[in-house]
């Protein structure tokens, strides 16, 4: 990707998570990036896999789980700081990407007890293919639970297809997969950094992310083979939407 283009993405980004509570619209966003309206939403995509509203929508959720645990405001109170005018609107929009209420996520101070593909992408026809691979990370990188699933976007929100969580970089099967073009998805965060709280363009608390996709797969894909390199997560990267798991109460076997 050009230096130049990941720069003016860059100047929107940075961009959105000054106005989050402001109404932006592309027209705003080209105009930050100096492009045309149409050359930046194709530019947009092509830096970081989604739409600039979409990217938008990701980031308001993402402010919205770090105010849920560092501070004591409303849910209304939230609704509104970052964007919006309903709090239906807002709670229904936070428990489909994040995977739970605002106020459960509140509860469990920013965590999941378990995670639960999505049944409604499972129809009664016989399925047997598999999805498999390596996931790999840096050695000096300090990871906790390695989330591994398949989505229908390359961003990691809602129910997965089908996924599964390792104790440590290795192989990983995910079995049963619907037919399909999914996004391969994988993150982690080092212990005890677990609640991302700080600058976003900053890497030194980021969690360390990979994809791959999409993958499709027909009425007669047996087996598919794909392997995740982890890397620190970039500024341009989608934010992680779904609630992490909570290392400390859920067993391995509570997210297959």
């Amino acid at each position: 990707m050009e230096e130049a283009i990941e720069r003016a993405v860059g100047r929107v980004i940075q961009t959105m998570h000054e106005n989050l509570s402001e109404q932006l619209t592309v027209d705003d966003m080209a105009r930050t990036a100096m492009f045309s309206k149409f050359h930046f939403s194709r530019v947009f995509r092509q830096a970081t896999g989604i739409s600039p509203g979409r990217f938008l929508s990701a980031l308001r959720l993402q402010e919205a789980k770090r105010l849920l645990i560092s501070t004591s405001l409303s849910v209304a109170d939230i609704s509104n700081r970052v964007g919006y005018t309903s709090v239906g609107t807002f709670s229904s929009r936070f428990k489909s990407s994040v995977g739970i209420a605002p106020t459960t996520y509140r509860q469990y101070g920013g965590f999941a007890t378990r995670i639960v593909p999505d049944s409604r992408s499972i129809g009664t026809e016989i399925r047997s293919a598999t999805v498999q691979g390596e996931v790999w990370a840096p050695s000096t990188a300090r990871l906790g639970l390695i989330f591994v699933g398949l989505f229908p976007t390359c961003v990691p929100q809602g129910r997965p297809v089908r996924c599964t969580v390792l104790h440590n970089p290795g192989p990983y099967l995910l079995e049963d997969v619907p037919a399909g073009a999914w996004h391969l998805l994988s993150h982690a965060v080092s212990p005890g950094e677990e609640e991302i709280i700080g600058d976003p363009f900053s890497r030194a608390h980021a969690p360390s992310v990979a994809g791959v996709g999409p993958i499709t797969i027909g009425p007669d894909t047996r087996i598919t083979t794909a392997d995740l390199h982890l890397r620190p997560a970039h500024p341009l990267d989608p934010p992680v939407l779904m609630a992490l798991l909570d290392v400390r109460k859920v067993a391995l076997r509570s997210a297959g």
